[in-house]
């Protein structure tokens, strides 16, 4: 298991390529699911204009987001699903880094369920509300650290090499102006549960 230490790296964009290729997995509701993470978006307030903490704007909403490294941040996009951020850096440094695609290969039939799929495809967990509605995330969920019962990411050594990662802008932030063309998107490359790019 990453400890928070981990978390708490000041570089939020290389963190964000670090996360690609770990485990991430949950304990909820008495079930284990998890998968590989293989897509990643990093954001990174104050100066970035997508974040929700963009000039150190401060809500009950995103308070998660000025935990120290290694809390969650979980917030309802568009009053959908919950989405899965992880927090880094340092406490009053709202870094975060959106969890937007793995790879599932814990707890599969248990993701079909909550998904409610009957087949094991690409749209299982491929997209930041798929992944996180997979791993029965919900807002509750909001500020909980990263260190278990409930989640918690492993490291299992697999190493994505710099080459194998493909960086674009992110994904439905045109709002964020010239701060929207950022690549801050990671994905690895030719893996077959990464969101669809266009």
């Amino acid at each position: 298991m990453l400890p928070l230490s981990f978390f708490q790296q000041q570089d939020v964009l290389e963190l964000s390529r670090q996360l690609l290729g770990k485990y991430l997995f949950s304990f909820i509701d008495g079930v284990l699911t998890g998968g590989i993470i293989v897509e990643t978006e990093a954001y990174r307030a104050p100066e970035d204009r997508a974040s929700h903490a963009y000039g150190m704007r401060r809500t009950k909403r995103n308070e998660a987001l000025y935990l120290e490294g290694g809390h969650t941040y979980v917030y309802v996009c568009y009053g959908l699903y919950p989405l899965l951020n992880i927090v880094t850096n340092q406490v009053n440094i709202p870094h975060a880094i959106l969890i937007r695609a793995i790879e599932p290969t814990t707890g599969i039939e248990w993701m079909l369920q909550r998904r409610g799929k009957s087949k094991i495809e690409r749209g299982l967990t491929a997209g930041p509300g798929a992944a996180a509605q997979a791993l029965g995330i919900k807002l509750m969920h909001n500020g909980i650290p990263l260190t278990g019962p409930l989640l918690w990411i492993e490291d299992r050594k697999v190493d994505i090499p710099l080459q194998e990662i493909i960086a674009s802008p992110r994904v439905g932030v045109a709002y964020a102006k010239e701060d929207a063309s950022l690549p801050w998107r990671y994905r690895i490359k030719n893996n077959a549960w990464t969101s669809p790019a266009k």
